[in-house]
């Protein structure tokens, strides 16, 4: 998510979206996912927020920029490193985590704090061997404490940039909106980021946040001016919330991608609707899990969309507070389900086919999940 998957304790945790090659199981790191041994393609989704908190906080960045985090009187978390990693494995709700992912977001305040957290994913994420990230982002959370909306952009931009240097890996950035904030603040907020969505320097536009009791169709206006300036649009939807918002998603906002999307199943005409129009959903399944939304991996509806042709993708999504990368999330759900390896070559392609980037790179990720998958037939 969405919902706002930015934040960790210090620092900022990015709505991740993310294409990856990589090793999906290893003998000797994972050994309960040892069925293949493939490299696989996978589609990421992940917020920039406090993703890495916990290692910023042996970093006087909150110090540094003259930010007071809460003390130990007043919340036993902050006592350490590890009593916060502690609460952050026993989140309560969607709005519990954004409680600690705000405080964490308050320590970025330069665009060099924005390029370290996001370089600091980009390393992680290339270790797991990802090719593609498309990431997201909640400038509404640091133009609301003071930050320029400049200052947060130039700063992934150049985060950016250095992954595609040093990995070769392609990124896009995904501007979101907060859901709890008022739609006339993310008006200003696309006005501001209007040149940089018609530019390409930003890859479109999402919805996030808390999203019980925020229907999507309140930003009706706002994504019909995307729509008019061919911006592409995406939106969180009926992970906590109810199955009607990703309907409302697809027919107010017409959405081409769904950010989780787990209570699909619930309705069986809107699941048919979604499979015939090859609408992916970015499933995130160890923060659904983490944000109590199912109480186990194998209640995620993973075999049920398989079964329906319901294109999607595994993603992480504020990996440092769910404690799940990408490649854990791969491994939860093949520990879950036990899927073949034609099942994962459907995921896999789902994710390249259904993300941002452009067709010619589309065509070369094809190309190597198809050449990797033919050394494991």
């Amino acid at each position: 998510m969405k919902h706002a998957h930015d934040l960790v304790n210090a620092s900022t945790a990015w709505n991740e979206l993310a294409v990856h090659l990589e090793r999906l199981w290893n003998q000797s790191a994972h050994s309960a996912c040892t069925k293949y041994a493939p490299d696989d393609i996978r589609f990421e989704r992940e917020p920039l927020g406090p993703n890495g908190v916990i290692r910023f906080l042996n970093i006087p960045l909150g110090s540094r920029n003259g930010i007071t985090l809460p003390s130990p009187d007043e919340d036993p978390a902050f006592a350490s490193a590890d009593a916060l990693h502690d609460r952050y494995s026993r989140f309560t709700s969607l709005d519990d985590f954004l409680h600690y992912y705000f405080i964490g977001m308050s320590v970025l305040v330069h665009a060099q704090d924005f390029e370290a957290l996001a370089w600091e994913y980009f390393a992680r994420a290339h270790a797991d061997g990802v090719v593609h990230a498309e990431v997201f982002f909640d400038p509404q959370a640091h133009t609301g404490r003071g930050v320029e909306y400049a200052t947060v952009v130039d700063g992934f931009v150049r985060a950016c940039r250095r992954a595609e240097c040093a990995f070769g890996m392609s990124t896009r950035l995904i501007l979101c909106f907060l859901r709890h904030l008022p739609v006339a603040d993310a008006a200003m907020t696309f006005g501001d980021a209007k040149e940089d969505l018609m530019s390409g320097r930003l890859a479109g536009i999402g919805l996030d946040s808390s999203e019980i009791g925020f229907p999507p169709g309140s930003w009706q206006l706002i994504y019909a001016q995307a729509k008019d300036s061919e911006i592409k649009r995406t939106a969180h939807a009926g992970e906590e919330g109810p199955v009607e918002y990703i309907r409302e998603a697809l027919e107010k906002l017409d959405v081409g991608r769904i950010d989780h999307g787990i209570r699909l199943t619930e309705d069986e005409d809107l699941m048919k609707e979604v499979a015939q129009r090859e609408i992916m959903m970015t499933v995130c399944p160890l923060s659904s899990l983490r944000l109590r939304c199912v109480k186990a991996i194998a209640d995620l509806p993973i075999r049920k969309f398989l079964d329906a042709d319901v294109a999607f993708s595994i993603n992480s999504d504020d990996p440092a507070y769910f404690s799940g990368y990408i490649l854990d999330n791969y491994c939860a759900v093949q520990e879950a389900f036990d899927l073949t390896l034609d099942e994962w070559e459907s995921v896999a392609t789902a994710a390249i086919v259904g993300s941002w980037c452009e067709e010619s790179r589309k065509s070369v990720m094809l190309t190597k999940l198809h050449e990797m998958l033919e050394d494991y037939r």
